[in-house]
C-alpha cells in the first residue's frame, strides 16, 4: 500500500497538491572507488555536485578538511 503512494510522486511527476515542482536528477555516473572518483570529478564536484555515489562520503571528507582548519585557526588564536 505504501510502495503505491510513493510511486505516485516521483521526481519528474508533479501533483496537484505540490506548489514547487521537483528538478530532474543531476547526470550521475558511477565511478567504482573513492579515489577513481575523486581523480575524475574532483573533490569539490563528488561532494557538492554529487556526480557520482561517493557523494556523503567525499562530503564527510570536505567537513573533517574544514573542521580541521576552523580548529587549527581558534587554536592559533587562543595564543595570540
Amino acid at each position: 500500500m505504501t510502495q503505491l503512494l510513493l510511486t505516485r510522486y516521483m521526481a519528474g511527476k508533479k501533483s496537484k497538491s505540490e506548489r514547487i515542482p521537483r528538478r530532474p536528477a543531476p547526470p550521475f555516473e558511477e565511478a567504482g572507488s573513492l579515489s577513481n572518483a575523486i581523480a575524475r570529478d574532483g573533490l569539490m564536484g563528488t561532494a557538492l555536485e554529487d556526480t557520482n555515489e561517493f557523494g556523503p562520503t567525499a562530503m564527510i571528507i570536505l567537513l573533517m578538511i574544514v573542521a580541521t582548519i576552523t580548529g587549527g585557526i581558534l587554536l592559533a588564536f587562543r595564543y595570540i
